[in-house]
């Protein structure tokens, strides 16, 4: 258990009261608790008005006493596959209840990028909070869901936090009239009498729109209350372990990374020559069985090809994925021994697969199962296919995809690239070291499929005026030999299913 003897404060270990008092407020969206901050503060500290998205302190002193508020972020909402279409209408009551429980609100927004945890909160009332103040409106319904949201926020703070916790409703004067707070807690559910019990049965109640009342009373009642539960915990402060504030930094600062990530993006993509393609136009390649139709339909986000059986024909297929127009040719598996022992047939269509995207493929997908092993026969066979089919330019636009992603794990790829030996590093090198990881078993649903088409857009800026290799006049004879009655190269991509 993380406490501290609240003797701490003063050096004195005989019972004196501390000269300060530390308050850690928690709950979720439109709770009040930014409005609760500011009566307790006596001031309007805080913006109510908006949602909160980082820590934010305040100071007042309440009879000679200092006190300190730290108002959070809401916290997050567990998401339940298995909650079925009822428990869904009670989440969005949820969302739709009002901000400082005393008007209607927007419904809940999906948590922000930049949103904390409630450890960057307790750190910032140092040592440590005298009392962790769990919001709780009375005019939302306090649902199982809402319950499982608050243990899991006392859980992040470490163990012993239920011992330091007080539950503090507001809105009460939307309760109807004569209805007193002890018979809403009995009327509400298990879930809210659960979240009492386990505060100890601790709780207040907050009405924000009396607190500038000259006869308000609610403060110094809670104060009251603070007090009566320091002296239960033998005078003791809850104190966050070391541990878990390196994890939340850790946390912070990889979304601080991913969001200037998203932000570097969409500069580039701003300052890109011409403005950004129209279109993505992709040819996925690779020897037979490496799952290059399952790739195709997961980045397009739909079973669009037929996976499970050998492709004959090039087939070409077009959807909306992640605001770009992402059009993609799957083509018939080559021979991983040698390019002679890939038929004829079968090289042209490869070829055929990149005039169908005229005015020519942005970037070659070369399909690599991360659970095959790359031995020098079949890089060089790769390569050859790819530089006889081409050209000697082709690498410029070649992208390594690693399918069967999910096999990986929790094995970063960079691991699995270090100990796929040298063949793969050289393979690799040969692609400009432009290389992505998939998940193909959820089409749809992998958010790398974003950071792919990233690559993507990233590999056509960095080629400049080459932003594509251009079709070859050989690639187009004899097309209508082999091609797929739906997937004529004509400009306006007549036949593609755009979705």
């Amino acid at each position: 258990m993380a406490a501290v003897s609240s003797g701490s404060d003063t050096g004195d270990h005989r019972g004196r009261h501390p000269p300060e008092r530390r308050l850690l407020l928690l709950g979720g969206a439109h709770s009040g608790k930014t409005s609760t901050a500011n009566t307790i503060l006596g001031d309007e500290v805080f913006d109510a008005g908006t949602e909160t998205t980082h820590s934010n302190v305040g100071q007042t002193e309440i009879y000679g006493r200092r006190v300190t508020v730290v108002d959070t972020p809401p916290w997050a909402i567990p998401v339940d596959p298995e909650d079925d279409d009822d428990d869904d209408d009670d989440d969005d009551a949820e969302n739709n209840d009002d901000a400082g429980a005393e008007s209607d609100s927007p419904p809940q927004p999906p948590p922000s990028l930049d949103s904390e945890g409630p450890c960057m909160g307790a750190i910032l009332c140092p040592p440590g909070p005298h009392a962790i103040l769990l919001v709780v409106s009375v005019a939302q319904p306090f649902t199982e869901t809402q319950r499982r949201a608050a243990e899991e926020q006392l859980g992040a703070l470490g163990g012993g936090t239920w011992r330091y916790s007080m539950v503090l409703f507001t809105g009460v004067d939307k309760l109807p009239k004569g209805v007193f707070i002890e018979e809403h807690i009995a009327n509400t559910g298990e879930a809210l009498q659960w979240l009492v019990e386990r505060c100890g049965s601790r709780y207040h109640a907050f009405d924000n729109t009396r607190k500038d009342s000259e006869d308000n009373t609610q403060v110094p009642e809670l104060m009251e209350k603070v007090e009566e539960m320091i002296t239960d915990n033998q005078g003791w402060y809850f104190e966050v372990n070391e541990l878990i504030l390196l994890e939340e930094e850790q946390a912070r600062r990889a979304l601080e990374e991913e969001r200037m990530r998203m932000e570097e993006h969409a500069r580039q993509r701003e300052q890109m020559i011409g403005g950004p393609p129209r279109e993505l136009r992709v040819l996925l390649l690779g020897w037979k069985g490496v799952g290059k139709s399952s790739v195709g339909n997961c980045i397009l986000g739909r079973r669009f090809f037929e996976s499970g059986q050998e492709t004959e024909l090039c087939l070409r297929r077009q959807a909306l994925v992640s605001g770009r127009r992402v059009t993609i040719v799957d083509t018939p598996g080559w021979d991983w021994f040698s390019v002679r022992r890939t038929p004829k047939r079968i090289r042209q269509e490869s070829q055929r697969g990149a005039a169908l995207l005229r005015p020519g493929p942005h970037t070659l997908l070369l399909v690599l199962p991360v659970v095959s092993s790359l031995t020098a026969r079949k890089r060089r066979t790769l390569l050859a296919h790819i530089e006889t089919l081409f050209g000697d330019s082709a690498c410029l636009h070649t992208m390594v995809l690693f399918s069967c992603g999910d096999w990986l794990g929790r094995t970063p790829i960079e691991e699995h690239i270090m100990r796929g030996g040298r063949e793969l590093q050289r393979l690799l090198e040969f692609c400009g070291n432009y290389y992505h990881v998939l998940d193909s078993k959820t089409p749809g649903k992998d958010r790398s499929v974003s950071v792919l088409l990233d690559k993507i857009e990233e590999m056509i800026r960095e080629n400049g005026d080459k932003a594509f290799l251009p079709i070859q006049t050989e690639w187009l004879s004899e097309e209508s030999s082999y091609s797929s009655d739906n997937t004529e190269p004509e400009d306006d991509c007549r036949g593609c299913q755009l979705q």
